[in-house]
């Protein structure tokens, strides 16, 4: 029987300074530069979730040496070798950054994951590999299950592949580009969404060493040792979303201790957002403080760069005090779930009215209700759910373990900043 979890509704206006583990984004992007790195590699403070705990599995399958040193990962890279099965569970990263890698093994590597992965796009990465030279058994599909056959190099050059559904197929190539024989360069047909991402990747990659420069079209990365690297990661400001969302609800404050001053994080847009929304954001000594008012200003904005922040913002569309227009989005219906269609039926089970554009959504709000909502097996629709709850007494959500993929024990840091106990059993 699936777990349910009654989302706690304020009482009043929180006030809490809150501490977040590593970004997922920059946790997989330094577990797969250590992996193909010239000595061993320190990770300090990443994220210990299911997708980077999938990241790191399917790198030690691989041949790589991952160990746990308290909070720590050590990294000593190995012979890539195959056969092997790799679990990329509902993970994007994992599903589009390891082929590069097992294009590098020797032998064949398997990759498939939950049923819902198999619906997540694939055939811009599995063709881009394919236009380099490497050999990829996917059944006609574009998606997962598939094999890539490994011969232990990668010749690389000049290749053009379709990024429009997801700019982790450019990451995962640029990644493993240096250990291709001719580097990689790499040309883009149509506009790549979350090129944050991209630019997170790059910036990561610079400082390993790789000499990587933008082109006209895309981006080269020059063939050459990747250097060991010891990186401390920062904090996820993906995952700041809902608790920064909570003082715009309750009209109080919240504090994200030690925000980045300078990073590639899509999150750090929040700040400006937020502000549209009718918060105050200031930097203080501890790190981003955002404090609401009295009301929630409706938001008209392009998510396209910033795509996981929209279901916590779509969630703040519905308490605010007119109809919003986020676009820019139509890559979402590929994510974990098809989030559009996921925030039309939850937004609109608690009360607000909901039209679906193609690259997005248009929310009015209406008379709040309880209501029983899906997790759609999506971490972001956990948060966005308990935003939602801090408004409307009796939201209730099904299978509110589907956080674990980057947030683990959200529902306890969330009782946290209400000043509750942990949730039980948990």
């Amino acid at each position: 029987m699936d777990e349910v979890w009654t989302t706690p509704c304020a009482g009043g206006p929180v006030d809490a300074v809150v501490t977040l583990p590593g970004s997922k984004s920059i946790t997989a992007r330094a577990l797969v530069l250590a992996a193909l790195a010239d000595g061993p590699s320190r990770l300090v403070r990443p994220l210990r979730a299911r997708d980077t705990d999938l990241m790191a599995a399917g790198l030690r399958a691989l041949g790589v040496g991952i160990a746990e040193d308290g909070a720590d990962w050590l990294i000593t890279p190995g012979p890539l070798r195959g056969p092997a099965e790799v679990d990329a569970g509902l993970a994007g990263t994992v599903l589009r950054f390891l082929p590069p890698v097992a294009a590098l093994a020797t032998g064949p590597v398997r990759l498939d994951g939950d049923v819902r992965l198999r619906e997540r796009p694939n055939a811009g990465l599995i063709d881009g590999l394919r236009r380099l030279g490497v050999e990829v058994d996917d059944g006609g599909r574009g998606r997962a299950p598939f094999t890539v056959h490994g011969t232990g190099a990668v010749r690389g050059g000049p290749v053009t592949v379709d990024a429009s559904e997801s700019s982790q197929v450019v990451s995962g190539l640029l990644l493993a580009a240096p250990r291709f024989t001719a580097g990689i360069d790499l040309a883009l047909t149509g506009a790549v969404p979350s090129l944050p991402h991209v630019e997170m990747t790059v910036r990561t990659l610079a400082e390993h060493g790789v000499a990587v420069a933008a082109t006209d079209r895309g981006w080269r990365v020059s063939p050459g040792p990747v250097a060991a690297l010891d990186r401390v990661v920062e904090p996820d400001l993906s995952n700041a979303a809902p608790f920064l969302a909570a003082a715009l609800v309750t009209g109080g404050r919240v504090t994200v201790r030690d925000w980045p001053t300078d990073t590639t994080q899509p999150g750090a847009q929040l700040d400006r957002l937020l502000t549209a929304m009718g918060a105050d954001v200031v930097r203080t000594a501890e790190g981003l403080q955002v404090t609401g008012g009295p009301r929630i200003a409706p938001l008209t904005a392009d998510l396209g760069a910033v795509g996981e922040l929209t279901p916590v913002l779509a969630a703040l569309c519905a308490l605010a005090d007119g109809p919003s227009r986020l676009t820019g989005i139509a890559h979402l219906r590929g994510h974990e779930t098809d989030r559009l269609q996921a925030l039309d039926e939850v937004l609109t089970a608690v009360g607000a009215s909901v039209e679906q554009l193609p690259d997005g959504l248009v929310i009015t709000p209406g008379r709040l209700r309880a209501a029983r909502l899906d997790s759609y097996a999506d971490h972001r629709m956990v948060m966005a759910a308990a935003v939602l709850g801090l408004a409307v007494e009796g939201v209730e959500l099904v299978d509110p373990g589907a956080v674990g993929k980057t947030l683990p024990d959200f529902p306890d840091r969330w009782a946290g900043l209400l000043g509750r106990p942990a949730v039980a059993g948990r």
